[in-house]
């Protein structure tokens, strides 16, 4: 498959592309005008990197910052609670029971 029908950029200023159909290893995602295969699976509703991305850079997501990054992603790479953090929410998981500070 490739990113023509997976990742849809809601704003132009964002960062970040939506996922909006499942990537599986190896697809083809087309991105700032070259192809780069999928390191991993990411399924709908997530968001990949648009560019490179550094610690402490703003996530833009609907043109507007949603969080910062925790930890450097590349071109490609999967963008969630794992290497970035809400600036709005203290703590945030969506396990059950979970403990929201």
């Amino acid at each position: 498959m490739t990113s023509a029908s997976q990742l849809i950029l809601l704003h132009e200023d964002d960062n970040v592309f939506v996922v909006v159909a499942p990537i599986e290893i190896g697809d083809i995602l087309t991105i700032g005008g070259g192809t780069l295969p999928a390191r991993e699976g990411i399924t709908v509703g997530h968001k990949i990197a648009r560019r490179p991305l550094d610690p402490g850079e703003k996530v833009i997501k609907y043109g507007a910052p949603i969080g910062s990054m925790t930890a450097h992603a590349d071109t490609g790479d999967w963008i969630h609670m794992h290497n970035m953090k809400s600036d709005y929410i203290a703590a945030h998981s969506r396990v059950a029971g979970s403990d929201v500070a």
